[in-house]
């Protein structure tokens, strides 16, 4: 939704513009990687919403009002494209007002990769509000995939919480995804779950990438996937001199995000 005339790619990699990046809290912090290491220089603005109920607890009005309240904050401090690194809150874009920036989610792009894997089985584990919503069984099921699915809720806490290798982790993520067993690939449904993947080393997670699309004035834009990606943890995620983040606290220029 939205126009495209804000941020461009030039051929060297960079961007013009300023991209915003959302998520209720670390989990879009490998969407910001992710920017970094194959986009270039494009400043952002990181906005972690822990402040709030967390997305997935919201109802859609709730959710919807929150995410409209926060692009227009992030449109005040000079962002000119917003990504959604949150699938919770990527199911609410189709509701959001129209913010004349581009506002763009995780699930669409994911399920276009999904698509190119040519998976025989496809898993997916992902938060309540968005396996219960459906959205990747329409649009995969569109692409002639069939997914199984497995609410993952306990992972998103755990993860958040700066646990990736408890016994309690081991034994939920074991929990979860054992239906899921024969499943040739998985699909992690969730910008928490990357932590996650040394704990199965012989599933087949789909790698997590962002790639460019044509937009409707002719110019690429970024998307983002988020399938899965390897291990890695918040403090190996350093923020550049040109970039922000936003807390409840308030902002914080050249901080480390971690």
């Amino acid at each position: 939704m939205g126009s495209t005339q804000n941020l461009v790619i030039h051929k060297r990699g960079t961007m013009a513009g300023r991209l915003g990046i959302i998520d209720w809290g670390i989990g879009g912090v490998s969407i910001y990687k992710l920017i970094k290491e194959q986009i270039g220089d494009v400043p952002v603005t990181y906005l972690s919403d822990t402040g709030a109920t967390p997305y997935g607890k919201m109802s859609r009005p709730e959710l919807t009002a929150r995410l409209d309240s926060v692009i227009e904050y992030l449109k005040g401090r000079g962002v000119t494209h917003i990504i959604i690194g949150c699938n919770a809150a990527s199911t609410a874009i189709p509701h959001l007002a129209d913010h004349a920036i581009p506002v763009d989610g995780v699930i669409v792009p994911a399920t276009k990769m999904a698509a190119k894997l040519k998976p025989t089985k496809l898993g997916l584990i992902g938060g309540r509000r968005t396996v219960v919503s459906g959205v990747y069984r329409r649009l995969l099921k569109a692409q002639n995939i069939e997914v199984k699915q497995r609410i993952a809720q306990p992972l998103s806490a755990l993860i958040e919480s700066g646990d990736v290798v408890s016994e309690t982790l081991r034994g939920e993520a074991k929990r979860i995804l054992a239906p899921l067993k024969n499943c040739s690939h998985i699909l992690l449904a969730c910008t928490h779950y990357p932590a996650i993947t040394p704990l199965a080393p012989a599933t087949r997670f789909a790698p997590n990438h962002i790639y460019r699309s044509r937009g409707g004035d002719g110019r690429d834009r970024p998307q983002c996937g988020n399938a899965i990606v390897r291990r890695r943890h918040v403090s190996d995620y350093r923020q550049r001199a040109n970039d922000s983040i936003i807390g409840p606290k308030g902002l914080w220029r050249r901080d480390r995000l971690g």
